[in-house]
């Protein structure tokens, strides 16, 4: 009789353990017992994440993935990549979890998870002076004569390729790239993330550059993950405690309204 109890006892044992196993997914397995949270992360979309000339990586999103990971107690890694292949990344199990001013989408979401939105931007423009007056609006900028540079995989390409077809369409793998080009007069016009068309106008004015004052689409930014229902039940909740305990409006306000970091910008 006590063998029988003492075999029962081990096989309950057991069958707890594989049940939280089970229940806590591929991704929050992995993350837990590798002791780090790896974030996938373009670091050069500032304001949200953005290298510095030291190569330190700052930025809205980048405080976030840190008290995501303290509050999981584990350690951060950052994985850079260029925008367009870190969904590809993500669903090949290379990073955990995007942090990287990525749009909330209907394609998207049918390949990755999304939590959020933890903030909500919008398209903006950003052009020289001289030009800018004619393009401040999508129709002025819908005319073969127009050249655009947009991120390559980004909901920016989508936009240009939707709303402004007629326009010459050059996609390129970074914002600085995209600078360049508009700097050398290769392109009349960026189109990107509003927050980072302000930013840009603001460092560069001396230059002539100018944004546009108001967000041309509605832009949810969440946290990208692969299909694990507890982590996504967890980001989604850190989000919702960020937000209701006023710290994702204090990283706002550091982070979207300027400061002495812009000066570590490259």
């Amino acid at each position: 009789m006590k063998k029988t109890l003492v075999f029962f006892v081990l096989l309950s044992a057991l069958f707890l353990t594989f049940a939280i196993d089970a229940l806590a997914g591929p991704a929050m397995d992995r993350i837990m017992k590798r002791g780090e949270l790896l974030v996938g992360t373009s670091g050069a979309q500032p304001p949200l994440t953005a290298t510095t000339k030291k190569g330190e990586l700052i930025g809205l999103d980048i405080d976030i993935a840190k008290a995501m990971a303290d509050s999981l107690g584990v350690k951060v890694k950052f994985v850079l990549m260029p925008f367009a292949k870190l969904l590809p990344a993500l669903e090949s199990n290379q990073v955990d979890i995007i942090l990287s001013a990525l749009t909330i989408t209907p394609k998207r979401n049918q390949k990755v998870a999304f939590a959020g939105p933890y903030y909500v931007s919008g398209k903006g423009i950003l052009a020289v002076a001289e030009k800018y007056a004619a393009l401040q609006e999508a129709k002025g900028l819908n005319t073969p004569e127009v050249t655009i540079a947009a991120l390559k995989n980004s909901t920016s390409q989508k936009f240009a390729e939707t709303l402004i077809p007629k326009a010459k369409l050059v996609l390129t793998n970074s914002y600085k790239e995209s600078i360049d080009l508009l700097f050398k007069g290769k392109i009349d016009v960026i189109v990107a993330d509003y927050y980072f068309c302000a930013l840009t106008a603001y460092r560069y004015q001396s230059k002539g550059l100018i944004a546009g004052e108001s967000r041309l689409t509605y832009e949810p930014l969440g946290i990208a993950m692969s299909e694990d229902t507890l982590l996504i039940n967890w980001v989604q909740n850190f989000i919702n405690i960020l937000k209701g305990s006023g710290k994702l409006k204090e990283m706002g306000k550091k982070w979207l309204t300027g400061g002495p970091w812009i000066d570590e910008l490259p």
